[in-house]
């Protein structure tokens, strides 16, 4: 088993541990492949009552995917290597979702992009004081994926538009207002609440009477505003409504938006749109954001943003497109059928 990952059978329980403390416990394409093979596993096994996934380190449950062999490979002109990872990534999403027994995730400290994948679909979402949770995609080029945006579309109201737009971060209260989480249960409660998840399998026993109301978050009061400013429906609408108001969640939205990709956030809008048209589920939202991810590198703005934002940390990105002259069918372009390469779900494919 690689060092990245432990994952073992304790008492009733199938336990998956993250353990890159150091790297924030990012998810590396081994990684997925190893949780896919204990699910799959575990899934038709009676001994095995229940799933528990968490991560080593004070710091991170997950704070995203191992984006540095994507870009090495990518700047080398390989972008079969990324698809392939999207691919076996975003079928063990679906799996997470489907799953059939309780899947239980501790979303301590950072819990972002690839770690909402593995961390948000499951059935027992728990949170603690310290729970960060986010889809900042759109500052690297990419857009909400690992099927976080299926999660944004169903988030009250728009919320999922600013959420995918500005990549704000949710505390506790806030992840659980916005449907990324289920349950506060402070850090202090977690070991003995493992322990008793192991020995019993019994999932209600064991966290019914250690729940609480989660600290109030900024997003519930915030929600009227944000209805407001978000609703457009295209990018443009919506920047035009955010420059038309001074308020200070207006103009500090705005800020972030401006610096983020335009062709990401013109798709993610429009990702949103169409996912609630549907009313869509898991595999939808993958297969859709597949069809994005699948271009990223080659037509989108994924390898400009990983330089800018993380390999050379200039924190000054070229954009194919400006903000305000991003084509009308852009966001159609990106997001059009692959024909024989959609998305299966297939093992290897």
């Amino acid at each position: 088993m690689s060092d990245d990952i432990n994952i073992r059978i304790e008492g009733r329980a199938g336990r998956i541990t993250l353990t890159r403390p150091k790297a924030l416990n990012a998810l590396g394409h081994d990684m997925c492949l190893a949780i896919e093979e204990a699910l799959d596993a575990w899934a038709d096994d009676d001994a095995v009552a229940l799933v528990i996934i968490d991560g080593a380190g004070d710091k991170a449950f997950c704070a995203g995917g191992d984006i540095q062999k994507l870009y090495d490979t990518g700047r080398d002109g390989d972008f079969e290597y990324g698809r392939r990872f999207w691919r076996d990534e975003y079928r063990l999403n679906a799996k997470i979702a489907e799953y059939p027994k309780p899947y239980i995730a501790f979303l301590h400290g950072f819990t972002m992009g690839g770690g909402v994948g593995i961390g948000c679909h499951g059935s027992h979402r728990i949170t603690c004081e310290t729970s960060q949770i986010a889809m900042p995609e759109c500052s690297i080029g990419l857009v909400p994926d690992v099927g976080g945006s299926l999660l944004l579309a169903r988030a009250p109201g728009h919320l999922g538009e600013y959420l995918g737009l500005t990549g704000a971060r949710m505390g506790p209260g806030d992840a659980i207002h916005a449907g990324f989480a289920d349950h506060y249960i402070p850090a202090a409660h977690w070991p003995g609440l493992v322990e008793a998840l192991c020995t019993t399998g019994d999932v209600d026993a064991a966290l019914t009477p250690l729940g609480e109301t989660p600290p109030e978050g900024a997003l519930r009061s915030a929600q009227a505003d944000i209805d407001m400013l978000f609703d457009a429906g295209t990018l443009p609408g919506i920047l035009d409504a955010l420059r038309s108001h001074s308020g200070e969640l207006a103009q500090q939205s705005l800020g972030k938006i401006e610096r983020n990709a335009p062709l990401s956030m013109a798709c993610t809008v429009e990702m949103l749109r169409r996912l609630r048209a549907d009313s869509a589920d898991i595999r939808t939202a993958l297969a859709q954001e597949y069809r994005f991810t699948a271009r990223a590198m080659e037509s989108g703005d994924f390898l400009e943003g990983i330089r800018a934002q993380i390999i050379d940390r200039d924190r000054q990105p070229r954009w194919r497109h400006a903000l305000d002259t991003l084509p009308e069918d852009a966001a159609d372009t990106m997001l059009a059928p692959l024909g024989d390469q959609e998305l299966t779900f297939a093992t290897g494919g």
